[in-house]
């Protein structure tokens, strides 16, 4: 049954569509309902959808509550990743770094955590630790110049990268 919903919710990404927030909101909710009340990817999927709609001030709570009940596989750094960009954007940008500080690069977000680590600098008044941590991101694809690029990256401060 796992399959079939995971499927399911496949697909609802794959149509979303902002300009109907109700039609959304009702579809995801009824996926919801399939599961129990607590379960982490349910939680993680309606803090999503809240998110997409432009609901931030609603989904961090959602996102917050699927992390502590214990969201895990591909999803979880998704879901910190998603908490601490809807954090930035109600203006709550040092509790986004403090989160993406501690997430880890790699796996199926690649350096979204560097990135968005980055924005949330910039938006916490730290414009040099924020290009700092986009130029290291950055210098690790460059098939030339990635040394010269971490040092400047080092001359500019702070160590605020995800490892």
């Amino acid at each position: 049954m796992t399959f079939d919903w995971d499927t399911r919710i496949e697909r609802f990404w794959r149509e979303a569509d902002d300009t109907v927030p109700e039609r959304m909101l009702a579809t995801m909710r009824g996926l919801m309902e399939e599961r129990p009340a607590e379960d982490p990817d349910a939680l993680y999927e309606w803090a999503s959808v809240h998110d997409f709609l432009g609901m931030e001030a609603q989904a961090i709570p959602l996102y917050e509550s699927a992390l502590r009940a214990g969201l895990s596989g591909d999803r979880r750094p998704q879901a910190v990743i998603q908490l601490s960009s809807s954090l930035r954007n109600v203006g709550r940008a040092e509790e986004a770094v403090r989160l993406l500080n501690a997430e880890t690069s790699g796996g199926v977000t690649g350096d979204a955590a560097a990135a968005f680590l980055a924005l949330a600098l910039h938006s916490s008044g730290r414009p040099n630790e924020a290009l700092s941590v986009a130029l290291r991101a950055l210098a690790g694809t460059l098939p030339m110049y990635g040394n010269a690029v971490t040092r400047y990256a080092d001359e500019l401060g702070g160590d605020s990268s995800p490892s």
